[in-house]
């Protein structure tokens, strides 16, 4: 049975894993671990993490491990950003980019089906 502190944990984790663009699933190979202590992320939407596909399994683990993952996700992010390598505005600039590709690629295919492109 959880206590409280159990359920803010699990509450904590999930605003975390909602702030980088991540969804809670099922993991769709579950014989690999034990299907009670086993969770996967996905994207949670289409806007979310644009360079993955909907359906890519980014961490697929323990509750116990994904807290030292999303460590190492944040981590990895605030190195880069006392680097200057990468910001939240540059991220989301990107992810745009990423968003506008696949949008004119969609089109394009959609007009070869059709048959207009020469």
């Amino acid at each position: 049975m959880s206590g409280w502190n159990t359920i803010q944990r699990i509450k904590h984790i999930e605003e975390q894993v909602d702030a980088l663009g991540f969804k809670f699933s099922k993991p769709r190979h579950d014989n690999l671990m034990n299907e009670e202590r086993s969770l996967s992320l996905v994207p949670k939407d289409l806007d979310a993490l644009p360079i993955y596909s909907r359906d890519a399994e980014l961490y697929v683990g323990s509750l116990e491990q994904l807290e030292t993952w999303l460590h190492g996700v944040r981590w990895a992010r605030e190195y880069d950003m006392i680097l200057r390598i990468s910001d939240d505005k540059k991220r989301a600039a990107g992810e745009q980019k990423e968003r506008n590709r696949q949008l004119i690629q969609t089109l394009k295919e959609g007009n070869r089906v059709e048959g207009n492109v020469k």
